[in-house]
């Protein structure tokens, strides 16, 4: 009967160079590998290696069977080496990278409940609206929103995700609410970006998308400085939706022109290698995604 053991001791002879180095690493007696390489020759019906007191080769079906064999081991030992790693329970520490604006109003549930759930994991989490270099920098995954360049990482999509318009209580109090987008022509406007004059912010609404130009006394490409400025009272402010409706129920700002909000774009987690995912990164990866697509999904 074929024992795939038999093929371990050949693959081990031909990597080892010599039955006496196979052996040892085996932790086998040498004269056991010999007798276990004769039953795989009777089994496959060819001599595979060539032997002589001084030399060991391979003969042309040895080196055959060996390219072929020899994959074989390596995905069973990585099939092995998957299944120890899902049976064991995360730990280490895991980086991890977010948009400021999104990972301070929405990812920190994440990192609690993951701290929570597994006692032996440590996060350290970058917010950041720079796109770091998840190789150079040392991120074990990152999450980002809107389209996704061109990348060698790999992508999981979670769903996809609008920016609201929305301005505190006290500002509207003072310059009055906007019926349409273009009342924002005359309203102060907290910019995303790198200056407070002739930004466009693309709307859709029930006519389609409108394109409006928009200025104000502040701008700033962080999305927290965005997000302090609009609940300061200093103008109206686009908000991806999960930032904008958690300060809504915390009643520190309005929604305004509820009809209307930024063309949806995606919202994803990437990661730099699919191939050999750690149980640490992917328990969080499921925790995560299971958290937000359900929010991101259900606006």
């Amino acid at each position: 009967m074929f024992d795939l053991n038999d093929v371990v001791v050949f693959a081990r002879v031909v990597e080892a160079g010599s039955f006496t180095a196979a052996a040892r690493l085996l932790a086998m007696p040498k004269t056991t590998v010999s007798r276990r390489l004769a039953a795989l020759e009777r089994e496959v019906g060819v001599r595979l290696l060539q032997r002589t007191t001084r030399s060991l080769s391979m003969t042309d079906a040895g080196r055959l069977y060996y390219e072929q064999s020899s994959q074989a081991l390596r995905a069973i030992e990585q099939a092995n080496l998957r299944l120890a790693e899902a049976r064991a329970e995360p730990s280490g520490t895991i980086r991890i990278s977010a948009p400021v604006g999104f990972g301070a109003y929405f990812l920190n549930h994440a990192v609690v409940d993951f701290l929570g759930i597994y006692p032996k994991t440590k996060v350290e989490l970058r917010l950041t609206d720079d796109k770091l270099n998840l190789v150079e920098d040392g991120i074990d995954l990152a999450f980002r929103t809107g389209v996704l360049q061109d990348s060698t990482l790999i992508a999981r999509k979670l769903g996809s995700t609008h920016r609201l318009l929305c301005a505190s209580s006290d500002y509207l109090a003072r310059h009055g609410v906007p019926e349409g987008p273009s009342d924002l022509a005359r309203h102060d406007c907290v910019i995303a970006g790198p200056s407070v004059a002739n930004a466009h912010w693309m709307l859709e609404g029930p006519g389609g998308q409108e394109m409006v130009t928009v200025s104000g006394r502040f701008a700033a490409n962080e999305m927290q400085a965005v997000v302090a400025a609009a609940v300061a009272g200093y103008g109206i402010a686009q908000l991806p939706h999960a930032v904008a409706e958690a300060l809504i129920d915390e009643g520190r700002l309005r929604r305004v022109l509820e009809g209307y909000a930024t063309p949806a774009g995606g919202l994803y987690v990437l990661y730099p290698s699919s191939r050999h995912l750690s149980p640490l990164v992917k328990a969080f990866i499921d925790l995560a995604s299971e958290r937000i697509s359900k929010r991101v999904n259900s606006a």
